[in-house]
């Protein structure tokens, strides 16, 4: 599991054996099982998580109670409640495991130390941050200005392995449609 960790970071960064033991020192493990939270709103959420196994989202329940999906994420994949990782605040999200789950984790003091000893590791977590805003952009502006077949289909391109392990249900939340309209959609 440490060399999937270190492959995540290699394809960014190169560490020697040393930097990258140095590293993993600052991570901790942990397992959950499908439908265990790791997040759930109003607690703390000091922890960025890396995927190593399993499927888990990301979601909001608004005032009348309809939940939205943020996000998921898979192997080789980052999830946290980003407000409340870098505000030290409470979480307004809700993350929970969809399988069976294993991942690294890491706080963000353990971040800071690490990025302020190990200048690639700060390059690596800002390579992915700005990954995930550029996601994060896409995600919006799709909600936002495509039809609901087009995002569907770009959900497809970008993540054909999720067309398999999730259910309709939950893509059709994600997509912002009915599981009735995504019913509908022929499946590429």
């Amino acid at each position: 599991m440490e060399e999937f960790l270190r492959e995540q970071i290699e394809k960014i960064v190169k560490l020697s054996d040393d930097e990258f033991s140095f590293a993993l020192s600052h991570f901790s493990f942990k397992a959950l099982k499908k439908h265990q939270y790791l997040v759930q709103a109003g607690d703390p959420a000091p922890n960025d998580h890396f995927v190593v196994k399993g499927l888990l989202r990301s979601f909001y329940i608004d005032e009348q109670g309809k939940t939205h999906i943020m996000q998921f994420a898979m192997e080789d994949w980052w999830i946290s409640d980003p407000q409340a990782y870098f505000n030290k605040t409470n979480a307004i999200l809700n993350i929970d495991c969809l399988e069976d789950t294993q991942l690294y984790y890491i706080s963000i003091e353990n971040r800071e130390k690490l990025c302020a000893e190990l200048q690639k590791m700060e390059y690596f977590f800002m390579k992915k941050s700005n990954a995930g805003y550029i996601a994060l952009q896409r995600r919006i502006l799709s909600l936002m200005s495509q039809k609901a077949e087009e995002r569907f289909t770009q959900f497809v391109t970008l993540y054909p392995s999720l067309l398999q392990r999730l259910p309709k249900a939950l893509i059709a939340s994600y997509l912002g449609i009915s599981r009735e309209t995504l019913s509908r959609m022929p499946l590429t």
